[in-house]
């Protein structure tokens, strides 16, 4: 799991929202964009290019 700090300053690079993690605990979405964004060894990748749409 990430720091506490580092989830706190942590923000969606779309929209600059809130981000929180998944039920796996291994990305970080952003309910507003309905985005995922991975976490590869213990790093997350906020990068739009990596991540996952979250919608149909």
């Amino acid at each position: 799991m990430l720091d506490k700090a580092l989830m706190e300053i942590l923000a969606c690079p779309k929209c600059k929202g809130d981000v929180q993690y998944n039920a796996q605990k291994n990305g970080l979405v952003c309910d507003t964009c309905q985005l995922e964004y991975p976490i590869r060894d213990d790093i997350p990748v906020m990068l739009i290019d990596e991540a996952k749409s979250l919608t149909a």
